[in-house]
């Protein structure tokens, strides 16, 4: 009979914690500020000395309701996620995710595999306009609201609810939703990673002071001009509205860098060479700027003999000793009589790593909305015009961000948790298609109802999935019975897991119902196995993965030797590590010798399998851990 002691160090059964986190990073820096597992404020004081503000006004953000959206993040999630292989496209290669449920719920699940992992996110979240959807706000129990919201439990209450702008809490209940998920984000990214935002006129002046205060002031990139529509709308009260924002906030704006853009046919046809130079073609630029140089008052003269000098409050950018030497190498152009103001020339071959971008981003480079519906119509078949999404980004303006981000040998991850009709995944697949890349992505939807349910599309999250379904199937007819050509090292990932938010296989503590010793300890009696009835193993092993810090692409695979159980190891291929896991109700004596277990390996099991002397003779071959 299993004995009723804990054996073995137990699987966590929350998220990890942020406040736990961010505890440790103040003991390791100021350690003379924890006293008894909390902040000592005074002595943190001190240590900081004068870099701490005590005025009694300061310069600061706020709105109501801000510490209620603190207390959300700070609560671990006790959900997991539940794998669907049957809505899944090549479950056992991809590394490629897709996730149906409440972002913030999801982003918790994501904070330990993927803490500092992230090369880039891009996001697209309700503009609150005041008819788009707000997510609800449960401080106590968000995942029950997500349950109750996508038809899982009875709903109480208007869930489904705009923010119309009579309400009080027009700006805060948007600022509320959007702090934790943007806290979150930061902590997933790399120290070189970016994280861009779309967003309108409505909310871009709060998410800038938003994201000020999550990311830092000096972490802020640039505010991006996307110009949307590429005709006015006639109907318009005041102004045709022509542009949406994006803001771009590096995780270390001193560690992250754009990559130049990639030439085009059209920027390239700019140079020329009239004059034969043997450094092929070229094109001209001015000489003189407006900005004071104190050596840029010089006069020069051109092979005619005429006199040059800057206009008046212009002055040359070089200094006299440079611009001889520009002219001795050929790069000063004169005019083509010789006899012209002169103007440096730029060579083609010098640019050639590409260009640098601009904040403005017309509809000719980077698409439009109309574009983008167009896009999302060719490739879902809706029954019901109600369902094809207005806000649906094109793949073209997200590409730009991706080459700009993104590397593409290197698996750098991207990761979009408002993900719509997922535009975003595909992008990196069509960009990876194009240049041979192995970037991978990880798209996030809240399951919400769609207007009109169809045969196979109930939700938003469905008409994300089946995107990607028909962007995969294209790819493939269009590669069918083409040689092969690229020079790839790995197979192209034309692929992707869905997941599934759902509760935790434990079973939660209810309390105890009574008051004598003998109803205490029959409701004690129950959690001798703390799981859920009806829990699956395949659920149980991924929510044992999660916890531990596995991410979404682990492989798990069944382990021949132990033939009296059923033992499994969960790898992940990017830190190398893994553990084994036996979930059955009973381990035998001759598992742990047939699996060799050393000290350094993890061996997970239900603490119900185990007896006193099993789980003694198991802590010392290996690391035990229970469930």
């Amino acid at each position: 009979m299993a004995s009723t002691q804990q054996h073995g160090e137990p699987i966590p059964r929350q998220s990890a914690s942020v406040r736990d986190h961010r505890l440790a990073v103040i003991a390791q820096h100021f350690p003379e500020a924890i006293a008894e597992g909390k902040v000592d404020w005074d002595a943190l004081r001190a240590a900081l000395g004068d870099l701490v503000d005590d005025a009694p006004e300061r310069y600061t953000f706020s709105w109501a309701g801000k510490r209620d959206a603190i207390r959300l993040l700070q609560t671990p999630t006790s959900a997991t996620l539940l794998p669907s292989p049957d809505e899944s496209v090549e479950w056992d290669t991809t590394r490629n995710a897709f996730i149906a449920g409440d972002n913030l719920e999801v982003l918790k699940l994501l904070y330990k595999p993927y803490f500092g992992r992230v090369k880039m996110i891009y996001i697209d979240p309700p503009y609150n306009t005041g008819n788009d959807f707000i997510y609800p706000d449960n401080y106590a129990d968000p995942l029950d609201a997500y349950l109750r919201l996508t038809g899982q439990k009875d709903a109480q209450g208007n869930l489904l609810t705009s923010t119309p702008e009579t309400s009080g809490r027009y700006h805060s209940a948007w600022l509320s939703m959007m702090y934790p998920r943007l806290f979150l984000a930061r902590q997933l990214l790399r120290d070189d990673g970016v994280i861009f935002v779309s967003i309108d006129d409505h909310e871009v002046h709060n998410l800038r002071l938003l994201m000020n205060e999550v990311f830092g002031e000096e972490n802020f990139v640039a505010t991006i001009i996307w110009q949307k529509v590429y005709s006015p709308k006639n109907t318009a009260r005041h102004f045709s509205e022509d542009h949406d924002y994006i803001l771009a906030y590096a995780r270390s704006a001193t560690s992250w860098m754009p990559n130049a853009l990639p030439r085009t046919e059209e920027a390239d046809a700019r140079y020329s060479n009239p004059d034969d130079d043997p450094r092929g073609p070229w094109m001209s630029d001015n000489l003189t700027a407006r900005n004071y140089y104190s050596e840029g008052q010089y006069e020069v003269a051109s092979p005619s003999g005429r006199r040059f000098r800057p206009s008046t409050g212009s002055y040359w950018r070089v200094k006299y000793e440079r611009f001889v030497q520009l002219d001795a190498d050929g790069r000063i152009w004169w005019g083509a009589d010789g006899n012209g103001m002169p103007r440096l020339k730029r060579f083609l071959s010098d640019v050639k790593q590409g260009i640098v971008p601009q904040t403005l981003w017309k509809y000719v480079d980077v698409g439009h909305t109309q574009e983008a519906k167009q896009e999302l119509l060719g490739l879902v078949d809706f029954e019901s015009t109600e369902n094809v999404l207005d806000t649906v980004k094109p793949s073209r303006l997200i590409e730009r961000m991706l080459r700009l981000a993104t590397t593409s040998c290197e698996g750098d991850i991207v990761v979009d948790f408002f993900a719509g009709g997922c535009s975003t995944a595909h992008a990196v697949l069509k960009l990876n298609h194009e240049d041979g890349g192995n970037r991978r992505f990880i798209c996030v939807q809240l399951p919400e109802p769609l207007p009109k349910a169809e045969a196979r599309l109930s939700t938003i999250a469905d008409i994300g999935m089946e995107r990607i379904r028909r962007v995969i199937a294209r790819m493939r007819d269009e590669d069918a019975g083409k040689l092969d050509l690229s020079t790839r090292e790995t197979p192209e990932d034309l692929g992707f897991r869905v997941y599934r938010l759902a509760p935790s296989h434990y079973r939660p503590w209810e309390g105890v119902e009574g008051e004598t010793p003998e109803e205490y300890a029959g409701q004690m009696a129950l959690f001798t196995d703390p799981l859920r009835p009806g829990w699956t193993a395949a659920g149980l092993l991924w929510e044992v993965a999660l916890r531990e810090g596995y991410g979404l692409d682990a492989t798990i695979e069944r382990v021949v030797a132990a033939a009296a159980n059923a033992v499994y190891r969960v790898t992940d291929p990017d830190r190398e590590q893994n553990f084994l896991i036996c979930l059955d109700d009973r381990l035998h004596a001759d598992t742990p010798a047939a699996l060799g277990l050393g000290r350094d390996d993890v061996f997970v099991c239900r603490d119900a399998a185990l007896d006193d002397a099993l789980a003694a003779n198991l802590a010392l071959q290996c690391r035990l851990k229970t469930v």
